[in-house]
């Protein structure tokens, strides 16, 4: 069979190649083209776009590039239409996506949203068009089951994908001692730094994570003997890096984020999959998060959630403080870290929540599941 997937960021790209292996393990003769990333293309070939030639973040710049994405929408209907799938798969990004799902609808193809778009957030009345033009609308929380139901979606969940990515990627990591060789890292406890894997992202974040590496560093921390490690997203040059944080004595690990968290005594986290990620592997966290504040301040006043973080969410409880915009000051995020790091009773409260999450992301050999459900659909 043929499938055509569409995923714009990230995380997109890590959910899409799992979703890949899968369809590739149950259907051998399976042809790709996507829009992705190198999760993907390490999958299989036939990458059409970069997802970091299209991902854009916030209003304001999403106005700014309109003409931008409006080429890349004609391109993907042509190149649509010129590979003829037997499924379309979307991977969230719905500003995009919707506008394909429509297309693709228009032109009696079957189209499948995988990691369905986060209307429970904020933008509801795209459930209608989810309606309209998704024959089978797949989701990865439990709790977005109910939500869907009581609009009358009735989605498909298996679980979450990334239980199992993560526990392959812990079971790959080396040992402490050799982690920290391999990265040029010394013999002493470790701070996970997560920027963020867009640039408007880190371009917010590096700032106060260079001001909270001297705060850190001042003899009257009790966090001064700790070092700070960023680890590098997909899709971000080693120079971004380097102009962003090369003065400021904070280290960079490539290809390393799970065994980064995994021996960090604690996680500063822009919100996102890696948040989620960060408290599937068992790390204390703080979240971090802005933007431009005109995007930011609208952003605010359409949400429709307590809280930005997944698993917070997922527990419907604040498990892990959230930093977001003015209130993300090094200050503040060096107080959070110095309870997170010293504080056992907050630690064992913010594990045992850990727990319960894993527990709610459901059984192992999802993005499996969700693969066999595609295939069986398209068969009829």
């Amino acid at each position: 069979m043929r499938y055509y997937l569409i995923a714009g960021e990230a995380s997109g790209d890590l959910h899409a190649s799992l979703l890949m292996g899968a369809l590739k393990a149950k259907d051998p003769a399976a042809e790709f083209r996507y829009w992705g990333g190198e999760k993907m293309e390490a999958v299989a070939p036939g990458k059409v776009r970069d997802y970091r030639d299209t991902a854009v973040m916030g209003i304001v710049e999403v106005l700014a590039k309109a003409g931008r994405i409006r080429r890349n929408l004609q391109f993907c209907k042509a190149d649509i239409l010129q590979f003829r799938p037997d499924a379309v798969i979307l991977i969230d990004y719905p500003g995009f996506n919707l506008k394909i799902a429509r297309f693709a609808h228009e032109n009696s193809l079957k189209v499948f949203y995988y990691i369905a778009p986060k209307v429970w957030a904020s933008r509801e009345k795209r459930v209608e068009k989810l309606k309209r033009y998704v024959d089978s609308l797949m989701v990865i929380f439990p709790f977005e089951v109910e939500w869907f139901r009581n609009r009358g979606i009735e989605p498909v969940y298996e679980g979450n994908p990334l239980v199992d990515s993560i526990r392959a990627k812990l079971e790959e990591a080396p040992a402490r001692e050799q982690f920290l060789k391999d990265n040029g890292l010394e013999d002493k406890p470790v701070i996970a730094l997560l920027a963020g894997s867009r640039l408007q992202e880190i371009k917010f974040l590096a700032p106060r994570f260079n001001r909270l590496a001297h705060l850190l560093s001042l003899p009257g921390s009790p966090l001064h003997d700790r070092q700070l490690v960023i680890a590098a997203a997909p899709g971000i040059s080693r120079e971004i890096y380097q102009s962003y944080f090369g003065a400021s004595g904070i280290n960079v690990v490539y290809d390393a984020t799970c065994p980064l968290l995994k021996y960090a005594d604690a996680a500063v986290v822009a919100s996102g999959t890696a948040s989620l990620e960060t408290a599937i592997i068992g790390t204390p966290q703080v979240v971090c998060y802005g933007m431009n504040p005109l995007s930011f301040h609208i952003a605010m006043a359409i949400l429709k959630v307590k809280y930005i973080s997944l698993a917070n969410l997922i527990l419907d409880k604040l498990i892990f403080k959230e930093l977001l915009q003015e209130k993300c000051t090094p200050e503040a995020i060096a107080a959070e870290l110095e309870q997170l790091v010293c504080n056992d009773a907050y630690r064992t409260a913010m594990q045992q929540d850990y727990a319960s999450v894993r527990a709610k992301l459901g059984a192992p050999g999802a993005a499996g599941r969700y693969a066999e459900h595609i295939i069986k659909d398209i068969a009829g």
